[in-house]
This record gives structure tokens, C-alpha cells and sequence, in this order.
């Protein structure tokens, strides 16, 4: 069973083949190929499917994506945060780790690194 030290102490790293892009104001758009056999299908025969699903994330979840880099630990990221956001991030690591663990195991964005 994991200790909340256990958890602040986790480092994230994106996963090699996450394609993203950002913004002018600094927003994160998530790029995510749309390569299935029917999409390849319907754009040979002349739908205007485009190649990428864009999603832009918002001021906070940009803010979190641009922090892992591998180095930080969970608790350097909901420090920054803190900094960044004040009283408007709070509740702060309930928030933050639900969005890492959603970026980790349901859109594959990002892994654990194990030390």
C-alpha cells in the first residue's frame, strides 16, 4: 500500500509517441492520429477527415503537462502549481494527481518512471 509520500514522490515522464503542439497563448493541444482503416477508407474516397484529433487543454492542465519532464516529482509539480495558481488550484494535490493518473492510464500521454 502506498503512503501519500509514496505518491508525491512519483516522477512522470510523456511517453515517446505523444504528439502535441502549443498554442500562441501557451495552451497544449493534444494531437492524436486518426489512422483507423475506415478513416484511411473514407479519406481516399474523398471525406475530409483530418489526419489529427485536436484537443486543447486548459490553463491548468497545460500548466502540469509542460512540468513533466521526467525530473520533477509530483510534489515539485503541486508546488509550482501552487505558485502559478494560488488559491484557484486548490483542492491542489486531489486535483492534480487525478489528472496525472487520467493522463497516465486512460490517454497514455504519460508514464511512471521507476527508481
Amino acid at each position: 500500500m502506498k503512503t501519500n509520500e509514496d505518491v508525491l514522490n512519483i516522477i512522470y515522464k510523456k511517453n515517446n509517441d505523444f504528439m502535441y503542439e502549443t498554442d500562441e497563448n501557451g495552451a497544449i493541444i493534444v494531437l492524436e492520429e486518426q489512422n483507423h482503416w475506415i478513416q484511411r477508407l473514407f479519406r481516399k474516397i474523398g471525406f475530409k477527415i483530418p489526419k489529427y484529433k485536436k484537443t486543447e487543454l486548459d490553463k491548468f492542465g497545460s500548466f502540469i503537462l509542460k512540468q513533466v519532464d521526467g525530473e520533477k516529482t509530483v510534489e515539485e509539480i503541486g508546488e509550482l502549481l501552487s505558485k502559478e495558481f494560488g488559491e484557484e488550484a486548490n483542492p491542489l494535490y486531489e486535483r492534480l494527481l487525478l489528472f496525472l493518473n487520467y493522463i497516465d492510464v486512460d490517454c497514455n500521454y504519460i508514464e511512471k518512471i521507476v527508481k
